[in-house]
């Protein structure tokens, strides 16, 4: 082999290693790394979608949990709607809802790996005597809160690829939850508690902790709730998580809800459109409102919506001879103008709720409280998510065995026979 050829050949030899390199390394750019995901990353994320999430089926939840089994039906169902952060309410030991539903998410994602769901867990906080015969003592917290958030901590680390916020309370703070409210110093106590846990290394860094409750207990309303322990919580908490109901406002505070002079003679579809549109800008005020207190007092940090919602029946303030709020038609405009402004703004919003839940008012079947799911009782897909059906999003999937169909059987024009005009003459 002359000196040439031998130089040609080193050449080749070269070149072809480095294009099999190069390959290689193409190779590992293209291998899909997951990113470890965060609050901070998923909250505000218009690719996470949240929803309040309660699984009961039957009048009671004390001697009817939902199965694993169930919980993963209803975990599909909701995955297909692109929903990506569910939120839950407490840890409760004969209430083992919250430990079974980070159960059946794990079991997913063992399952499929493409499987993706990250939970809110909320920890229940109570007064003195709250749910007893005796005077609920508001100024006194209940001897059970420091068990709750014992467990709320150690699910966390059970499951610290899911559990990425927890919520110290639910509306614990708002007055008019009479049965339980605590005053803001208890609520600040636990959630510094768990910020000095995060500090230690006892929790993740990155698990974020906040209280979820009405928007007045933050601020946003009656100056009465704007003192110095509420200024400290809202510096301690990682961001606000608030609540605003349109919905029950049509009875407490109607003045929004009644179709203005000026409008009277447009059509009902008309009238009910402006009124949802009215509906809609009455959160706004809410939230701004809270987002205002917080500017007042020198806090710049996230804040979302940890509830608000849309019944679809009501035999009570709401329904026909009250403010006439309550149909599906309503629900499907409130749901589909939330998730406009929220997706627009950045806002995670917590829909209340995924499902209809029958034990909330297990006395009174058409109570408003049972019917503020985007499904039925047996998996049926309301107005607000017909689309969903249409687009086939679940196909295959079932709910107790029960494929998902559309309420009315997918009839708007038998649908609309039962939406209310608002009640202009409507009086408390």
């Amino acid at each position: 082999m002359n000196f040439k050829f031998k130089i040609l050949v080193t050449i080749l030899v070269l070149f072809i290693g480095f294009g099999c390199n190069s390959k290689k390394d193409h190779k590992v750019e293209k291998k899909e790394i997951k990113e470890e995901m965060t609050a901070a990353k998923i909250l505000g994320n218009p690719e996470y979608l949240a929803i309040s999430y309660g699984g009961y089926r039957e009048k009671s939840r004390e001697d009817n949990q939902p199965t694993i089994p169930q919980l993963k039906e209803d975990l599909k169902l909701m995955h297909a709607m692109g929903i990506r952060i569910i939120r839950t309410y407490n840890v409760q030991p004969e209430l083992p809802h919250a430990a079974n539903i980070l159960e059946a998410i794990h079991q997913l994602k063992k399952e499929d790996s493409n499987f993706e769901m990250y939970v809110m867990l909320g920890a229940w906080i109570d007064c003195e005597n709250a749910w007893t015969d005796k005077e609920p003592n508001h100024e006194i917290e209940s001897e059970q809160n420091k068990g709750e958030i014992g467990r709320a901590v150690a699910l966390a680390n059970k499951y610290p690829d899911i559990v990425k916020i927890i919520a110290v309370g639910n509306e614990a703070m708002i007055r008019w939850a009479t049965s339980y409210f605590v005053r803001p110093n208890v609520i600040l106590k636990w959630v510094n508690h768990l910020q000095d846990l995060k500090a230690n290394g006892t929790l993740s860094k990155d698990l974020w902790i906040t209280c979820s409750d009405d928007f007045a207990s933050w601020g946003g309303g009656d100056p009465s709730y704007r003192v110095k322990e509420l200024e400290d919580l809202i510096k301690a908490v990682d961001y606000v998580s608030m609540h605003t109901y349109a919905y029950h406002n049509s009875h407490y505070n109607p003045t929004f809800w009644k179709t203005p002079h000026h409008i009277r003679n447009l059509s009902d579809k008309e009238k009910i459109d402006a009124a949802m549109s009215r509906a809609i800008n009455f959160a706004k005020n809410q939230y701004n409102g809270v987002k205002n207190y917080m500017k007042s007092i020198g806090v710049n940090k996230p804040v979302h919506i940890g509830e608000t919602g849309w019944a679809t029946i009501s035999s009570g303030h709401y329904g026909v001879n009250g403010s006439r709020a309550t149909d599906e038609y309503k629900q499907g405009l409130y749901f589909n103008k939330l998730r406009e402004w929220t997706q627009k703004e950045g806002i995670s919003c917590f829909y209340f709720e995924a499902f209809d839940e029958q034990w909330k008012d297990a006395n009174n079947p058409q109570g408003s409280e049972n019917h503020f799911g985007l499904f039925t009782l047996k998996g049926e897909a309301k107005y607000p998510i017909w689309n969903l059906v249409d687009e086939g999003a679940f196909k295959g999937l079932t709910r107790d065995g029960n494929s998902i169909v559309k309420t009315y059987n997918g009839n708007i024009e038998t649908l609309m026979k039962d939406v209310l005009v608002p009640n202009t003459d409507y009086k408390r």
